[in-house]
C-alpha cells in the first residue's frame, strides 16, 4: 500500500494536509468573513474592507495570511489589489458550512 494513501478513507495524505491547512486558516472569524465576502468573485481590497467593516490594515494582515496559506490569490491592477479564492474546493467547503451553520430558522 502506498504510504501517501490513508488506509481508512482511501484519501491521499497530501489532500488531508491541504484540507487541514485550509481549515486552520479559515478558522479565524474575520478570515472566514473575508472569504464569504469574496465568494466566487474577484474583489478589490477596499471593497472587502467596506463589506467586512474593519480597518484596511487589519484586512490586509488577514489577506496576507490567507495568501500565505494558498487560500486566496491576489494581483495588482493599476492602483488596486484584487483578491479571489484560489481553489474551487474552498468555495465548496464554504458552501457546505453555510448550509450547515447559516440556515434561517424555521418556525
Amino acid at each position: 500500500m502506498d504510504q501517501q494513501d490513508n488506509p481508512l478513507f482511501g484519501i491521499k495524505e497530501e489532500n488531508i494536509l491541504k484540507a487541514s491547512k485550509a481549515l486552520k486558516a479559515m478558522g479565524h472569524p474575520l478570515r472566514l468573513k473575508i472569504l464569504c465576502v469574496i465568494g466566487e468573485q474577484e474583489l478589490p481590497v477596499m471593497d472587502i474592507v467596506k463589506k467586512v467593516g474593519t480597518t484596511q490594515s487589519n484586512i490586509s494582515q488577514h489577506i496576507d495570511i490567507l495568501r500565505e496559506k494558498e487560500i486566496i490569490v491576489s494581483r495588482r491592477e493599476g492602483s488596486k489589489i484584487l483578491c479571489k479564492v484560489r481553489d474551487h474546493n474552498i468555495l465548496e467547503l464554504m458552501n457546505a458550512m453555510q448550509q450547515t451553520f447559516c440556515q434561517l430558522e424555521k418556525n
